[in-house]
């Protein structure tokens, strides 16, 4: 039996809708286990580490990327592959430092709120999307870059867009290891 032509298209729409609805279900359920913004924001970010450092692996096995040689080599694979990868995005990124440790990826459309009109007023400070940056860290963290994720601009706070800084704090340093 043969599958009609763009089936696929359509179960990876689907399975990306369920995805963002069961993402908005959880944090609807972390909102009702958690008073403060802050400690959503936290469990939030844990969640994102976690998935990050098993990602990293199937990003790795189905993606070409080679070796990156620089952070804004590294920026662009995060913005151009993997966002578009699993999210179906590409943002943009802009350089923010002088030494070219920090960048910002710039997001027009952030397919995790597509069903979100608006944070309540007294959810002023969650960070709805903060699983993307514990994603994020914890994927660099297993190719041996830490770095500090952070939201600075959010659509759902009234931003003009979704901006995400990325500064990496330092390159783990390649050990090598002497037998005796």
């Amino acid at each position: 039996m043969s599958r009609p032509p763009g089936r696929k298209q359509e179960n990876h729409k689907i399975s990306r809708d369920l995805f963002v609805l069961t993402y908005g279900a959880l944090v609807a359920q972390l909102c009702k286990d958690y008073e403060r913004d802050e400690d959503v924001n936290s469990c939030l970010d844990r969640m994102g580490y976690g998935i990050g450092i098993r990602l990293i692996d199937d990003f790795l096995a189905h993606s070409d990327v080679k070796k990156c040689r620089s952070y804004s080599e590294t920026a662009d694979v995060i913005a151009q592959v993997a966002f578009k990868m699993y999210l179906g995005v590409t943002p943009s990124v802009s350089c923010c430092s002088a030494t070219g440790n920090e960048f910002s990826l710039i997001l027009d459309k952030n397919p995790l709120v597509d069903f979100v009109e608006e944070l309540p007023v007294e959810r002023a400070s969650l960070c709805y999307c903060n699983l993307l940056c514990g994603v994020i860290r914890g994927a660099l963290e297993m190719v041996h870059l830490a770095a500090e994720v952070t939201f600075l601009q959010d659509r759902l706070r009234g931003d003009a867009v979704t901006e995400i800084r990325i500064a990496f704090v330092r390159k783990a340093e390649d050990r090598k290891h002497k037998r005796k």
